[in-house]
């Protein structure tokens, strides 16, 4: 019996004093004087009135935290922004929003804050998120920024064509060829509609070509690229053709993607390759019904994350860190999860979300979405590597200039390859 009591009390007390570490933990963490912090984010126009509820019911929540949420523009000038406030030591936002593919960038340079004690110490449900986000939003196994706004790349089509005139979407990359042929409408060199466009303003559009049929863009040593590999020059090649016979067309250049939109609107594409998160945008606007398709395979047929991350950056004072992740926990939380999903055409980032009677009726509104569910194990983190944004850019401008300008595939491959290579090293 004095066993059994020595024990339970021994174990009494370890609880009590887990307890009382935890309680220590989370009053590090507590938000403990009115503080006004801002939340900088890329979010347009048409989702203000959104935004402004989030922020209401959270300051409601949480009285003594005043939220001044800033839009900053595309992703890209927010990142300008950020960095310049970086290097300057000036007033840096309490949250951010960031396009996925800067988090190598970040979580190298020490920008990100690192988010692990936060989660333990208040109990954050982490691991309701997929693993594929969790790696996505993390750097070197540490995470440095939870998943905020998710897409993946789609192909948006127009249903009632494809179903009067009996178009079969391409399942893989041999289907293409058939489907390029029938879904458009070229007569003596001029083409009427086009049977898909392929977005060159960024590679995150057509590398999951490349991806799935075994090019590495960064290899093991992550200091090469394949990118001017037989197999890359092949697939390049193929896509060069498909515009050359203006069955497609490469958008890029000014207002590319805006006039991309309009030619789908119009019914002057069978089909656009786009995110997901726009297809509120485009069953909005469209006088027909919009169909989504994963993209087609080849030796896999996955995707890979798009959208934005949220993260504090580690610069802030320890006040505005605490109020920033209350903040940042409260905005990728259960209670909004399904109506950023709901109101944006992001997808739902949370395991549990995509179980409720929520995520079923998003599904019955929005049946299209049935593809990415469907697939929700083939989305994979993107590329991660500090020089990241540096290859996409030598790439996508290679890309370009031999598809629209002409010129030699190969030598224009392997030429964006050897840039490539040396931004990988520097």
């Amino acid at each position: 019996m004095k066993r059994i009591s020595c024990a339970i009390i021994a174990v009494s007390m370890l609880m009590a004093m887990t307890m009382g570490v935890g309680a220590a933990d989370a009053d590090k963490y507590a938000v403990k004087a009115p503080i006004k912090i801002q939340w900088w984010h890329a979010m347009e126009a048409q989702y203000k009135p959104l935004i402004d509820k989030v922020v209401a019911d959270f300051e409601k929540q949480n009285p003594m935290i005043d939220v001044e949420a800033i839009y900053q523009g595309s992703y890209a000038d927010l990142n300008e922004k950020l960095i310049a406030a970086q290097a300057a030591g000036t007033t840096l936002p309490a949250v951010t929003v960031a396009n996925t593919p800067y988090i190598a960038q970040y979580g190298d340079s020490g920008m990100c804050e690192i988010l692990d004690p936060y989660i333990q110490a208040t109990s954050f449900d982490i691991k309701d998120f997929g693993a594929g986000l969790r790696v996505a939003s993390s750097f070197k196994g540490k995470q440095v920024s939870l998943p905020f706004l998710i897409s993946t790349q789609i192909m948006f089509y127009n249903k009632d064509m494809a179903d009067a005139e009996k178009i079969k979407l391409p399942e893989t990359w041999a289907d293409m060829d058939t489907f390029m042929a029938k879904a458009s409408k070229v007569s003596n060199g001029a083409t009427q509609r086009y049977a898909t466009v392929i977005p060159g303003w960024d590679q995150w559009y057509f590398e999951t070509f490349y991806l799935n049929s075994g090019v590495n863009i960064v290899n093991d040593d992550n200091k090469t690229t394949d990118l001017g590999s037989a197999k890359a020059v092949e697939i390049a090649k193929q896509l060069k053709k498909w515009c050359d016979s203006k069955q497609a067309y490469w958008a890029y250049g000014k207002d590319a993607s805006g006039i991309m939109r309009q030619n789908f609107i119009d019914g002057k594409t069978f089909s656009v390759i786009h995110t997901t998160s726009l297809y509120n945008m485009y069953a909005t606007n469209c006088k027909f019904k919009v169909g989504m398709h994963y993209l087609p395979g080849n030796k896999t047929r996955d995707s890979e994350i798009g959208g934005s991350v949220l993260l504090i950056p580690s610069k802030n004072k320890q006040d505005v860190k605490n109020a920033g992740w209350k903040l940042l926990s409260y905005l990728t939380s259960k209670e909004v999860n399904m109506l950023w999903a709901s109101e944006t055409g992001y997808m739902p980032t949370r395991n549990s979300v995509t179980q409720t009677a929520e995520a079923k009726a998003y599904l019955a509104e929005k049946p299209a979405f049935k593809a990415v569910f469907d697939n929700l194990d083939h989305i994979n983190p993107r590329i991660q590597h500090p020089a990241y944004s540096a290859l996409a850019k030598i790439w996508m401008q290679e890309m370009a200039k031999v598809v629209i300008e002409g010129g030699d595939v190969q030598a224009s491959m392997q030429k964006a390859a050897k840039q490539i290579d040396e931004a990988l090293q520097d």
